[in-house]
């Protein structure tokens, strides 16, 4: 049997000491099977974004083990984790954070310089549907290109896990519609465990797996039978 991608027991993360402190996550057990898309849902402030920054490396754990695999991510040092992050994990963010002095190609080129089997950046570029405009800047890209130019450059290294955080949050219907279908894409090609942090409920028709959140704790999870694709989600 397949190990899962993450698990996570007793998972705690507290901001602060004393009154003032803040418990963003209050003990989370979980399992992620690798190869799912997978769903964090709840409302600001819920933990679910302080979850995916644990698992991504980016943040630490107050309490609690987080594991990749089977290796203790709770354990690893700062260079242990920057290195998790370069070999093994691709981020999507809200905003785009595209160097805007550099073409499309040139911004995926950042990352295959640096992965250890990365995809021609032009093959990444044509996976989200932007083979064409490979040699446009930024500020020649629509929003919704910018978003698939991000998720290019996140899958160029072929990483086994992409962190989606808000992906679609500043898009329109279409255009967001456009961007879940390149993150299915991705998904179906590359084999990538897909983690997405999000608000928007409909999102969570084209999971295999949603996790609501609220208060910092898992409140259910529910097993999606049958999935929609992305291009059929009412906004």
């Amino acid at each position: 049997m397949t190990s899962p991608a993450f698990t996570t027991r007793g998972l705690t993360k507290v901001y602060g000491e004393g009154h003032t402190a803040v418990h963003a996550l209050r003990g989370v057990d979980l399992e992620i099977p690798k190869g799912e898309v997978v769903v964090l849902l709840g409302p600001s402030g819920s933990g679910k974004s302080t979850l995916l920054n644990i698992l991504g490396g980016l943040d630490r754990a107050t309490d609690g083990t987080a594991l990749f695999h089977d290796t203790n991510l709770s354990e690893m040092t700062d260079r242990q984790l920057t290195r998790f992050r370069r070999d093994h994990v691709g981020f999507v963010f809200q905003f785009y954070n595209l160097m805007p002095s550099l073409t499309a190609r040139e911004n995926v080129e950042l990352v295959t310089e640096i992965a250890q089997a990365p995809l021609d950046a032009g093959d990444a570029l044509a996976l989200v549907g932007l083979a064409d405009r490979a040699d446009h800047f930024p500020a020649q890209l629509s929003g919704g290109e910018q978003q698939r130019v991000a998720i290019a450059r996140a899958i160029a290294k072929q990483p086994e896990v992409l962190f989606c955080d808000e992906p679609t949050g500043a898009l329109d219907s279409q255009t967001g519609r456009t961007v879940l279908k390149v993150l299915q894409d991705v998904n179906d090609q590359l084999g990538s465990t897909i983690l997405m942090v999000t608000h928007a409920a409909h999102t969570a028709k084209m999971a295999d797996r949603v996790i609501h959140f609220a208060d910092g704790a898992i409140r259910e999870v529910v097993l999606n039978a049958t999935k929609l694709n992305p291009e059929e989600i009412a906004w």
